[in-house]
């Protein structure tokens, strides 16, 4: 069904209703309307990284570490996968009367902000600090989740519109200034990709305001750029109980009345919330049009029938037996394989059970289910930790030792006991171990969404990159006993890794790998496949210099803009082979881009996945971005010592700077590529001891 055909149907039924039931409508628990066939819905469904709070459902690693994969192809297989279980799930629960919260077929996924400072606690919802790469993922989701057939298979929500990462506990009074050229520069690009090439069909607003404006209630942002610039037709949905805030922090408007109206006339068709419970009143008193209101339901309609909801669709029969199916399971394992990023080896990985006949694995994240699955989850039904993937996979063939070694981040796991009370357990499991397996970091209990987490006094953010201090200790006892260690982080964001990396064997960031994760990081340690996944944000050694969290400038900020030296670089990651760029040449030039091709060789000796990476420095406009920026990547597979050749498109679009007033425009016909598997900085170089191979391009579009 087109979207023109969905919509006149959706005028044709919205006709037919008062205005009363129009104005319903327009609430995320939307009410039945009986006498004209209409069942209730319920707009609030989460699909992050798999189909969430809707009972059992295949839980893939968290988002961050999707985006760590780099692999476009595989986020949009994820995401439908996750339209699959989503369908499979709401046929059965609509057949049996179930029209809960959660349970529909608008999922609001996928989160393309930008993760602009590694003390926000959500960063780890998002594909990470680049807008190039969060486009490209996004707009995989989006593809993915709805689908290309006669029907849409589930709709996407690109979240959360448009300048949006923190602080978590100013959320609902925060006025985000963001100048003009960062707004078209960092901000907006991976909305418009969504909008324009993904044709997403929600858009969601931020709780905060921009440049003076709520997100959910602006006309310049819903108005003038999502409608008017962009031509998005689909709808727009507040965040849950953002537009309460208009009146009640931001003190923009003077009641619920006032913020309703404000909201509608903007262009918000629904309201995730209770305020626009408040819509007739203000229809009384000419604050809303019955035109406005009548408008956002056909637009909300249009999504339904587009969904196939009133019709019977290719979807129907999907079976409830596809909710976490092998199939799904297996796609869930191959992510995690491909998100986990090696960040130092000494030679010690992989692991042979042959060498190491007692193995001991120790720390906090070592046997937390909570660390697999991050924030917006659906329930698996089997977790496999860290410590239960290494057990399950020497069996029999070597000894595992254990040991929590310290609270996450209490200064003791029993209350009776004196503080460190298992610093002395986790030393005497790696005294008697030949190899120990050190796993700490967070989870979503420390960082997270304001109102989610136990982190209080942060509201769900970090205030530093320490790990907590009881983890620090147990780092420096385990360091002490001179065995070798393996670190393997779990976080959904930048940590100082400062003292590991120095001291330790190897460095493994694992992310939240997803409810069975533990049996892809061990077939990782273990040498089953190669680590392969790039650091989709950059690791900070520390914050010093760094601005405040409150401000929005991109100035010194991600690896676009940043001053000297990364801890490791955005884009960083090691295999256990050694493939290297060896050539880099222009093959075609036309008003829509370049098409280079890119020679790589893996001179190791073990096949392996690594992702050809592109970066693009303007050579002469003043409006250049300071470091050279992300323009195109590619996922490769290159067995031991082969070699090959990828074409890759680099689109007109990353040529383009932007001025000051936030104009794109195409200046200057000097450019410098660089291919590599990494980033072309410093850092990188140093980190892998290959330089990036140059290209000059004089070119004028």
């Amino acid at each position: 069904m087109t979207r023109e055909e969905a919509r006149k149907r959706a005028e044709k039924l919205v006709d037919q209703m008062t205005v009363e039931e129009r104005a319903g409508q327009l609430r995320y628990d939307a009410p039945a309307i009986p006498r004209l066939n209409v069942p209730a819905y319920n707009w609030w469904g989460e699909a992050l990284h798999g189909v969430a709070r809707a009972g059992t459902a295949t839980i893939f690693a968290q988002a961050i570490g999707m985006a760590a994969t780099f692999d476009e192809n595989l986020i949009r297989e994820i995401a439908d996968c996750i339209a699959t279980e989503g369908r499979a799930k709401y046929n059965e629960y609509s057949a049996h009367g179930d029209r809960d919260i959660y349970k529909g077929l608008t999922f609001w996924s996928p989160n393309v902000n930008i993760f602009r400072d590694p003390r926000w606690g959500r960063g780890h919802e998002t594909y990470g600090e680049d807008p190039f790469l969060t486009s490209r993922l996004g707009v995989s989701f989006v593809k993915g989740l709805q689908g290309d057939g006669e029907t849409m298979k589930a709709a996407a929500c690109a979240k959360h519109y448009a300048v949006h990462s923190g602080p978590e506990a100013l959320r609902h009074e925060f006025d985000a200034q963001a100048t003009p050229k960062d707004m078209e520069e960092t901000y907006l690009p991976a909305f418009e990709a969504l909008v324009k090439e993904g044709e997403v069909e929600s858009v969601m607003g931020a709780y905060n305001r921009v440049n003076g404006e709520p997100c959910c209630g602006s006309n310049t942002l819903i108005r003038d750029i999502l409608r008017g610039k962009w031509k998005f037709d689909g709808h727009f949905v507040s965040d849950c109980w953002a537009l309460r805030d208009f009146h009640e922090f931001h003190m923009v408007t003077s009641s619920a009345k006032e913020s309703a109206a404000m909201a509608l006339n903007a262009g918000c068709d629904l309201n995730c919330g209770i305020t626009y419970l408040h819509l007739l009143n203000a229809l009384q008193d000419g604050l809303v049009t019955e035109e406005a209101i009548t408008q956002s339901a056909v637009r909300l309609f249009t999504t339904r029938y587009l969904l196939g909801l009133f019709d019977n669709s290719e979807f129907d029969h999907i079976p409830y037996e596809k909710v976490e199916c092998e199939e799904h399971l297996d796609l869930a394992d191959k992510t995690t394989k491909e998100s986990v990023v090696l960040l130092k080896n000494d030679g010690i990985l992989p692991l042979s059970v042959d060498k190491y006949r007692t193995i001991g694995v120790i720390g906090p994240n070592a046997n937390n289910r909570t660390a697999l699955i991050g924030n917006y989850h659906g329930t698996s039904s089997r977790y496999i930790t860290v410590l239960e993937g290494i057990q399950e996979y020497v069996k029999d063939s070597a000894r595992v030792l254990y040991s929590e070694g310290c609270h996450l981040w209490k200064e003791k796991t029993e209350n009776l006991a004196f503080d460190k009370d298992r610093i002395a357990e986790a030393q005497i499991v790696a005294e008697h171990s030949d190899v120990v397996i050190l796993c700490l970091g967070l989870d979503e209990t420390l960082e997270g969404e304001e109102g989610d987490t136990g982190n209080s006094y942060a509201s769900g953010d970090k205030i530093d990159l320490q790990l907590p201090k009881p983890q620090r200790d147990l780092m420096e006892a385990v360091q002490k006993t001179g065995k070798p260690v393996i670190f393997c982080l779990m976080s959904g964001s930048a940590i100082d890794i400062g003292f590991p990396a120095e001291h330790f064997n190897a460095v493994l960031q694992l992310w939240y790998p997803g409810a069975r994760g533990g049996k892809s990081v061990a077939e990782i340690l273990f040498g089953e496949v190669s680590p392969s996944g790039k650091l989709p944000i950059t690791f900070y050694e520390n914050l010093d210099g760094f601005p405040e969290f409150t401000d929005y400038s991109m100035k010194g900020r991600t690896y676009r803009y940043m001053e000297g030296k990364a801890q490791f670089p955005f884009g960083f990651g090691l295999t256990y082979g050694k493939i290297v760029v060896t050539g880099l040449e222009l093959k075609e030039l036309d008003e829509d881009g370049i098409w280079v091709e890119v020679t790589a060789e893996n001179k190791g000796y073990v096949d392996t996945d690594d992702v050809i990476q592109v970066y693009m420095k303007n050579m002469t406009s003043l409006f250049a971005i300071k470091n050279p920026i992300l323009c195109a990547f590619r996922r490769v597979h290159i067995k031991a010592g082969e070699k090959l050749k990828q074409r890759i498109f680099i689109d007109r679009s990353s040529f383009a700077v932007v001025n000051e007033k936030g104009e794109r425009l195409i200046d200057g016909d000097r450019y410098l590529l660089f291919a590599a598997m990494n980033q072309p900085d410093e850092k990188s170089v140093e980190l892998t001891g290959t330089e990036p191979v140059k290209l000059h391009l004089n070119i004028n579009f």
